[in-house]
């Protein structure tokens, strides 16, 4: 018996399988540097912090990653063992810490950029860059619309988001 599967589980498997083998190629790619997916998503977040001149919250972070403060606090400490991230005191508020990349981080962001680049460029290579720009509209909008119709899904209270 076959089973006639709706256009948009298709679709949400293809754009399922297409983020897997995206990060799994930036992983892969990144692994000898020791950076692990959240931790760069962490220092992507930072460096592009409009706040305190790149300087983020510890907070404020996870809010922006959409995973529990307790989860960005041992994200944060490898980072910061790393040497790629430094905890500073706000010279506003005494009491509370802000995180800012240090020059080795910095370089990292690149590395992570250009790493993500690559891999961007090899899978959506076979399209024409006229049909990159409509997909990425397209998901652009679908992303929005879900975002309006469902406000606090991309926040899971505690738990990582995938």
């Amino acid at each position: 018996m076959t089973v006639d599967v709706p256009a948009e589980v298709e679709l949400a498997d293809a754009v399922m399988r297409a983020s897997k083998r995206m990060r799994r190629g930036t992983f892969h790619r990144l692994s000898p540097y020791g950076i692990t997916p959240s931790q760069g998503r962490a220092l992507d977040v930072l460096a592009r912090s409009p706040h305190q001149s790149g300087r983020i919250r510890l907070n404020q972070l996870a809010d922006r990653l959409h995973i529990a403060p307790r989860s960005v606090t041992t994200v944060v400490d490898a980072l910061e063992a790393a040497g790629l991230v430094a905890r500073v005191q706000d010279p506003e508020d005494r009491r509370a810490i802000l995180l800012q990349l240090t020059e080795a981080g910095e370089r990292m962001v690149e590395e992570i950029s250009r790493v993500r680049q690559e891999v961007a460029e090899e899978y959506f290579g076979a399209i024409a860059p006229e049909q990159r720009s409509s997909l990425l509209q397209l998901l652009r909008t679908v992303d929005e619309a879900y975002e309006q119709a469902h406000p606090h899904h991309g926040h899971h209270h505690g738990q990582p988001v995938p």
